[in-house]
């Protein structure tokens, strides 16, 4: 498999809402995460195209993922490779939405295994806004960089509140 194969490119949307910083999580589709949480979530991404540069990828996948085209100041989060060895890029942008919409495209694949029988998924089954603690512990391990970097761009210190 080719290195651009494992090019993955997202978004997290955050609010400031309160005392609180939130960052919205999608929830995987698919039969596999059906019963994981904790650990199972992730910033709304997918693969870039051929000859697609990273934020159109991670702006169209936000939008294929969750129906929703979010527009502001996009916030550079860098890169960082995952446990499974995909390198993701992921940009930050402030926003409001509401997860009632979801929209998520869809998937196919044979289930169970080898029954022949192929069953439709949706890519995201389910998207919620998380504060930064409960994010840190629904968001799968490698993504928590994201969050991380987040806070620092955004002046936040750890327990939510603004730098003053």
């Amino acid at each position: 498999m080719s290195s651009a194969r494992l090019q993955s490119a997202g978004l997290l949307l955050f609010r400031r809402g309160g005392a609180d910083l939130e960052v919205l999580l999608g929830h995987p589709g698919g039969p596999f995460w059906r019963r994981k949480d904790e650990g199972a979530w992730s910033i709304p991404k997918g693969l870039i195209g051929v000859a697609e540069d990273a934020l159109s990828a991670a702006r169209r996948e936000f939008f294929e993922e969750t129906g929703h085209q979010p527009q502001g100041e996009f916030i550079a989060l860098g890169e960082a490779r995952q446990p499974g060895g995909k390198l993701v890029r992921a940009w930050a942008l402030e926003g409001d939405w509401d997860p009632v919409d979801l929209r998520s495209n869809a998937f196919e694949m044979e289930w169970p295994p080898r029954s022949g029988r192929w069953q439709t998924f949706p890519e995201i089954d389910r998207a919620a806004w998380f504060g930064v603690a409960a994010a840190r512990l629904k968001i799968l391990k490698g993504q928590i960089i994201f969050i991380d970097r987040l806070l620092e761009a955004v002046g936040v210190v750890e327990g939510g509140s603004s730098h003053t």
